[in-house]
């Protein structure tokens, strides 16, 4: 499994104009989701990224999580992140996992985000999606499962 996170003072995620998700200081993570991933690499996953420090303390230094600032969560499906560049010029999507894995532990993540008390908005599956964010910093990350 593969997250994209953002520190965002702002973002929201749009389908045919319309508003789907919309968040206000927080983080912004892109998910992608291998055939090889399984809910242990979702638990696990979703756990780092809401206890990652990576938020300024009143020294300026990144000392505090999501969770400590109580900061909002905004969860995007990106089956890109599997995208194999390494021959030819048009990616390989072979290690993305089938829509059906991929939505049930998309909606894992959400879930589990919420439990964690976190206030965490959506994509859409499978849409057309567009969105507009304020990366703050910038800081951005790149997560692996163990399993990846």
């Amino acid at each position: 499994m593969r997250a994209l996170i953002q520190r965002v003072s702002r973002a929201e995620v749009t389908v045919a104009g319309q508003s789907v998700g919309k968040i206000n200081p927080g983080l912004l993570t892109l998910l992608g989701i291998g055939k090889q991933d399984t809910i242990q690499d979702v638990e696990w996953i979703i756990q780092k990224i809401s206890k990652l420090r990576i938020f300024e303390d009143e020294a300026g230094k990144m000392n505090r999580s999501l969770l400590d600032i109580g900061g909002e969560h905004l969860i995007v499906s990106q089956f890109t992140l599997y995208g194999d560049t390494t021959q030819g010029n048009r990616p390989s999507f072979m290690n993305a996992a089938p829509p059906e894995q991929a939505k049930a532990l998309y909606e894992s993540a959400i879930e589990i985000s919420r439990r964690l008390g976190i206030k965490t908005e959506t994509g859409q599956f499978q849409a057309e999606m567009s969105i507009a964010l304020s990366n703050e910093g910038p800081v951005t990350f790149l997560i692996e499962s163990p399993s990846s």
